[in-house]
């Protein structure tokens, strides 16, 4: 393709992602309208997004769903860039929902879909209230028999690798006895190219689950899943290393 072809593609891209997002977001409005704070609206929304990586030239695999067990557990993934909406998400399991900040609410359309599907919210800014937003938190699992999914980093990373993780998600699994299931991304950086056609592959690798105990702290646990997510990325990276070039 010449400069002007991949000019096009790249703006013809950009077009297409801005109609499928306001598509998709008004098919989930409805859906999440008729069926507000559904255990599986936010496993609907997860495939949903996951289909715009097409648009983007990107093949997602995800391997190891079969691993996701019976009952309720945590789900810690790595969070790189923006892309991650249209990524990851394609691993969140039926009967999942997020944890995430009160004001999302505030962004219009899609901040209402983030609760209306389902999700929970929490105030992190109020410090002093960790305790009671934990407790409070611990209390909607329970009651609605749901998987949590967490980004342990608290932010995207944005290259800087693998961030330290907070402890919410392992103070969590504690206190409701659920096992740890790592979702573990290949790297995103660089990987999309909005005026290349083939963007290649992304590998998403589901672990087994893995509970904790009383052996260890939940921050000396926090490090150990780090350590396990970090060797997964190495492991989903050189199996991406292994395919055809993106051309």
């Amino acid at each position: 393709m010449n400069e002007l072809e991949l000019k096009l593609l790249a703006i013809l891209r950009i077009i297409a992602m801005f109609v499928s997002f306001l598509i998709i977001n008004a098919i989930l409005f409805v859906v999440c309208l008729l069926r507000p704070m559904h255990r599986n609206n936010v496993h609907i929304c997860g495939k949903f997004y996951s289909s715009m990586s097409r648009i983007l030239g990107l093949k997602i695999v995800v391997k190891g769903m079969e691993n996701v067990p019976d009952e309720p557990c945590v789900f810690i993934a790595n969070h790189q860039n923006s892309y991650d909406l249209m990524t990851i998400c394609k691993a969140v399991a039926p009967g999942t929902v997020s944890v995430g900040k009160k004001s999302l609410v505030l962004i219009p359309v899609f901040g209402w879909l983030y609760w209306l599907s389902g999700n929970v919210l929490i105030d992190r800014k109020n410090a002093s209230r960790a305790a009671d937003t934990l407790s409070s938190t611990i209390a909607k699992i329970k009651k609605r028999g749901i998987s949590v999914w967490f980004f342990p980093e608290g932010t995207r990373s944005y290259g800087r690798g693998l961030l330290p993780f907070k402890t919410g998600a392992f103070r969590i699994a504690n206190a409701v006895d659920m096992p740890i299931v790592r979702v573990c991304a290949s790297n995103l950086i660089d990987k999309i190219k909005l005026n290349r056609w083939d963007n290649g592959t992304l590998i998403i690798h589901v672990s087994e689950p893995m509970k904790m105990d009383d052996s260890k702290g939940i921050k000396e646990w926090s490090v150990l899943f780090r350590e396990k997510m970090l060797e997964d990325f190495e492991q989903v990276n050189s199996e991406v290393a292994q395919l055809p070039k993106a051309r």
